[in-house]
């Protein structure tokens, strides 16, 4: 447990100062808008291809992990599933809460993983973080899309959408020149490995500066049933899950720990964005991202510490 507070302290530090810079306008918000889409399109890219073009995924269980997160995510939305009567029943959430409800509880904050494992687990953490995503981006996107259009009376993109969508995310797209360079076998040259270092090591504090300057801690003053609905499947549900998942498949050491950071981090901030466009209630889900960040200062650490302890 002390691994993961250790791990944790200095990424709440620096989203405690994008918080700060923010609050004070140090950065405007239109800047703040550019620093996300030099973190998403650039930065963490640059990353993602030089840990996944090095790594030696033979000594690695990559399968195992995809296999271990892709069942949790689909553990996860059969049970909001089931649960959905209750909901819109006698708990009177309504159709677009539910897809907020689901999207708090399935999807995760790509950065602070990555951030968070580079710390614990080094070059290696941050392959296995990048079979994450591979593993969980595309299933969840096709789920909290169909959701969306079922429940929030959103429209479904169409196949082909939704695959060009897929190929020209930059997570996805990074994922794959990585692999693709792995497969072939050829080192990169110097210059460019010490470019894509110098590139994807910005990553790791400009994105976690972005993060914190979109906490909106105002939306804290009245936390209710659908947020802490939300909190509890994402945070303490989604790596109870994981860790089952993981013992089924064998998962022990630094692959166990990817796999519980990917499931004990707060959900995705951008799952606020695609409520906005596709009719879901975006007020509870800024809510309930504010709500989860701050919940897993404290979970975070005991998740890791319970259910992956170190040695």
């Amino acid at each position: 447990m002390l691994q993961a507070i250790n791990a944790l302290v200095p990424v709440l530090l620096i989203m405690g100062l994008g918080r700060a810079l923010a609050s004070f306008r140090i950065i405007s918000e239109e800047q703040w808008r550019g620093i996300d889409t030099l973190s998403y399109q650039v930065l963490f890219p640059a990353l993602i291809v030089l840990n996944l073009a090095s790594v030696d995924f033979a000594a690695l269980p990559t399968y195992d992990l995809g296999a271990t997160l892709l069942l949790t995510v689909l553990a996860m939305t059969a049970l909001l599933l089931i649960l959905r009567p209750l909901m819109m029943g006698p708990l009177k959430i309504d159709g677009p809460a539910f897809t907020s409800i689901v999207q708090g509880s399935t999807r995760w904050m790509t950065s602070v993983a990555l951030v968070l494992c580079a710390g614990l687990y080094g070059p290696e953490g941050v392959a296995l973080v990048s079979v994450a995503m591979v593993a969980m981006i595309p299933v969840l996107n096709l789920i909290n899309v169909t959701i969306l259009a079922l429940y929030a009376g959103g429209t479904f993109p169409g196949p082909l959408k939704f695959l060009k969508d897929l190929a020209t995310n930059p997570l996805i797209a990074s994922c794959a020149i990585g692999l693709a360079l792995n497969l072939v076998g050829l080192p990169l040259p110097d210059f460019l490995t010490s470019a894509l270092r110098t590139t994807g090591a910005a990553a790791l504090a400009i994105g976690l500066l972005a993060v914190g300057a979109g906490i909106d801690l105002s939306r804290l003053r009245r936390p209710g049933l659908r947020l802490t609905i939300a909190a509890v499947l994402r945070l303490a549900g989604m790596p109870l899950m994981a860790a089952g998942f993981a013992a089924l498949f064998g998962l022990e050491g630094t692959a166990l720990g990817v796999a519980i950071v990917c499931t004990a981090v707060p959900t995705a901030s951008a799952a606020y964005l695609l409520a906005r466009k596709m009719g879901g209630d975006a007020p509870l889900m800024a809510e309930i991202i504010a709500l989860q960040t701050v919940a897993a200062i404290f979970t975070f650490p005991l998740a890791l510490g319970l259910l992956a302890p170190a040695g």
